[in-house]
């Protein structure tokens, strides 16, 4: 299962914060629509046929709805424009959104978990499921492929990673599904246990999905840095500026689904200071345009020159008041 789908490319024509919006709404409600209808058939198809299975997977659909409710909000307020008190944006907030969908699937998983242990500890209480069931869960199945496929594709087009999310939440349904699929045709081939199996396989699965979302949201918040390739296609980018002779300390923090970066190029020691900030912007402007960075600090250095930043201080060197 590939949870990084934004590594594929490292540069991207940026797309505007109404445009993300505008795409993370439409392909949320249409998740809003298909987990309304699949988690009221699932539960109460479920509930009728006596198949625990089916009404775990029915409860994973309607935390579905949860997590589609908390990317609308997050969309609505990540696309605000930034503010005295948010310099950078609100673009945080989606990386909030994503921590919160990992503690909604943790503890939904942990709750089908409970109940599943909780089953297999009284085998005897266990019923016969009815064969309405398993075609309840073969349209899900269906159902919830689609629509992973769906916000995926939308996902990768304007580089969400709170979408990429939700997508693959949207995939640990149909894969639940398969299981819950699996444990009903058992039940009703004369293994009952294998419907609460199939149960506590599903809480498993979902509860492992929430702890990925939450632990790699929690390091984003920390400032994580991007992957290696994404940072080299930066530095690639920099170095191509005309004027540019060499780039060295690329630093880059996550800011949401965006980039903050600062890094030092060096320029020709000779060149007068507004040369060598009209090339520090030049530089700017193209990791901009490229690349999906939401703000580049430059620092000018003189190239072949000593860096006086990574000279280690005298211990006998004057202290220069203020």
């Amino acid at each position: 299962m590939k949870f990084n789908d934004l590594a594929e490319d490292t540069e991207d024509t940026q797309h505007s914060p109404a445009e993300r919006s505008a795409a993370a709404s439409r392909s949320t409600w249409v998740s809003v629509a298909v987990n309304i209808i699949l988690s009221t058939a699932q539960i109460g198809t479920g509930i009728l046929s006596k198949s625990q299975a089916l009404i775990a997977d029915g409860i994973h659909s309607l935390s579905d709805l949860v997590s589609d409710f908390v990317v609308l909000l997050a969309g609505h307020h990540s696309k605000k424009d930034a503010d005295v008190d948010h310099p950078y944006g609100h673009q945080r907030f989606e990386t909030a959104a994503s921590l919160a969908l990992g503690l909604i699937l943790l503890a939904v998983g942990g709750g089908m978990l409970w109940a599943a242990v909780a089953k297999l500890q009284s085998p005897e209480s266990i019923a016969q499921v009815h064969a309405s069931a398993l075609w309840v869960v073969g349209i899900a199945l269906v159902a919830k492929e689609t629509l992973f496929r769906y916000m995926l594709a939308v996902a990768k087009r304007v580089k969400s990673s709170m979408l990429v999310a939700n997508a693959w939440h949207a995939r640990s349904d149909a894969a639940s599904s398969l299981v819950v699929g699996i444990g009903i045709i058992g039940n009703l081939a004369g293994y009952p246990i294998l419907d609460p199996i199939a149960a506590l396989i599903v809480g498993f699965m979902v509860a492992r999905m929430g702890w990925k979302f939450g632990w790699d949201a929690m390091h984003d918040l920390m400032d994580r840095a991007v992957d290696e390739q994404e940072v080299e296609a930066i530095r690639q980018t920099l170095l191509e500026t005309p004027g540019v002779s060499d780039v060295h300390d690329v630093r880059t923090r996550k800011m949401g689904d965006m980039i903050v970066v600062d890094a030092h190029i060096e320029v020709d020691a000779s060149i007068t200071v507004e040369a060598g900030h009209d090339i520090a912007v030049e530089a700017r402007q193209r990791v901009l345009r490229r690349h999906r960075v939401l703000n580049l600090m430059t620092h000018v250095d003189p190239w072949r020159r000593p860096d006086l930043d990574h000279a280690p201080e005298h211990p006998c060197a004057p202290v220069i008041a203020p």
